[in-house]
């Protein structure tokens, strides 16, 4: 993810509402997607009104979730996330990802072969109508290319910053030690969430980042705005679960999540 300067997000007062009362059960993992549509889920594309999906970009087929750029001309900077309802604060999320087909014409190089999962995050319709990406904390997926070494599982921080090894990470993109991976194999990803005190992300079963105390980047326009919406706390302890159209088709699948203590 590029980071993006986010100054109008900061308008509405929806951004880090308490969490409505959830259904889910601790201790058990539950699907978060259904395997046969978007149930649950709403879509918030850059230029566009929450809720619009243009030209199907996220939609539903043989059980997976499918990123799709059929339907586009060139990419014209239509970053967009799909938000599932709820929001949460301790919890494991597991799923498995992969990369497949081309980029879409007019990408950023960047976004090659890039997606994510954004954890701790604002509402979509907190986001301003032209904001690229939601403050929140984001879980990078990539998949490598033929040549050179493009781990996965790195941390980016779009209007957020985190804590690791009791140092303040002002970097927007940190390297995991995850491993690259250059096919249209399944990536099995886990990540465990426990509030504001210790993040993990779990690759193909190994754990290839910690960190900490997610919290709102002082540096943003709008910061002060950002911390009054969040009740005064430069903290996050909670937060929406999104996941990425950056570009490059790709496919999720067997999204679940376990509600912990």
């Amino acid at each position: 993810m590029k980071k993006s300067i986010i100054a109008a997000v900061v308008l509405s007062q929806l951004m880090f509402l308490p969490a409505r009362a959830s259904n889910k059960q601790t201790g058990e993992w539950q699907q978060l997607f259904n395997g046969k549509d978007l149930t649950g889920w709403t879509v918030k594309m850059k230029g566009y009104d929450v809720g619009e999906n243009f030209g199907n970009t996220f939609r539903v087929e043989d059980g997976m979730l499918k990123v799709r750029y059929d339907a586009y001309d060139t990419f014209n900077d239509r970053f967009a996330h799909l938000f599932y309802k709820d929001k949460f604060s301790h919890y494991r999320i597991r799923f498995e990802y992969r990369m497949v087909g081309e980029q879409c014409p007019g990408a950023p190089g960047w976004a090659y072969k890039n997606t994510g999962i954004l954890i701790h995050g604002q509402t979509p319709e907190s986001m301003d109508k032209d904001q690229d990406f939601p403050v929140s904390i984001e879980v990078q997926l990539l998949g490598g290319d033929a040549v050179g070494e493009r781990p996965t599982g790195n941390v980016c921080t779009p209007g957020t910053n985190i804590v690791m090894n009791n140092e303040l990470i002002l970097e927007h993109c940190t390297p995991s030690s995850g491993k690259t991976y250059r096919g249209d194999e399944w990536v099995k990803v886990e990540i465990e969430v426990r509030g504001n005190t210790i993040i993990k992300h779990i690759i193909n079963g190994d754990t290839v980042m910690v960190y900490s105390r997610p919290q709102l980047d002082k540096r943003e326009p709008g910061f002060e705005k950002l911390l009054a919406l969040n009740g005064g706390q430069v903290m996050l302890n909670e937060g929406t679960i999104c996941l990425q159209s950056e570009s490059h088709p790709c496919d999720f699948r067997n999204i679940e999540i376990m509600v912990l203590k």
